[in-house]
């Protein structure tokens, strides 16, 4: 689970696009697979970026994050992706990432592949705030809420995974930022 966590932090960009088959060197079915997830996976980022990282006061970056939790790929036309969802948005400050706003989105992400192969997220089975929050994510999660309830509580974990996903965005786009911060909070090393 861990490494599919990392792998969709980085899946930004050109990694995931399909390949012409008679031209590429053979490939292990794992590096397929890995190839055909980080695509659904960018389609999520994209959705958290554009439409629940806009919701909130805007920085200069958005970075996601994820713990998947299970992904159902029976059907192209709903592909169906729990995990608990993460967006910050950061200004830049000299070598400082400094937090600016985001939150914790858990739920389900719908995903279509069209014809052309291309990825699209087509809803979203948020768990509600509140009172909402335990009745929503079980009818959510249904057998996967144990595992749920078990990410969701490793916030070393989390911490891992917010760390990995920011090293990655901060390498894909050149940035010269060297730690994150958050308000209140002594800066943390991105490397």
């Amino acid at each position: 689970m861990a490494m599919a966590m990392i792998l969709a932090a980085v899946s930004c960009g050109t990694r995931g696009q399909k390949k012409n088959a008679a031209a590429e060197a053979p490939e292990t079915k794992a590096a397929e697979a890995v190839q055909e997830k980080e695509t659904y996976f960018h389609a999520i980022d994209k959705y958290l970026i554009e439409v629940i990282g806009s919701q909130y006061a805007s920085g200069e970056v958005c970075i996601p994050y994820h713990d998947y939790i299970s992904v159902d790929e029976s059907s192209q036309d709903d592909i169906q992706v729990w995990g608990s969802y993460w967006v910050d948005n950061y200004n830049v400050v000299g070598d400082t990432l400094m937090f600016v706003s985001g939150g914790s989105h858990p739920g389900k992400m719908h995903v279509k592949q069209d014809e052309a192969g291309h990825f699209t997220v087509t809803g979203f089975d948020a768990v509600g705030d509140g009172s909402a929050f335990l009745p929503t994510a079980k009818a959510i999660f249904g057998d996967r809420f144990e595992d749920f309830q078990t990410a969701l509580s490793d916030q070393n974990h989390r911490e891992a995974v917010r760390k990995a996903a920011i090293a990655a965005y901060v390498e894909k786009h050149g940035l010269s930022a060297k730690v994150y911060k958050d308000y209140g909070w002594p800066a943390v090393e991105i490397r």
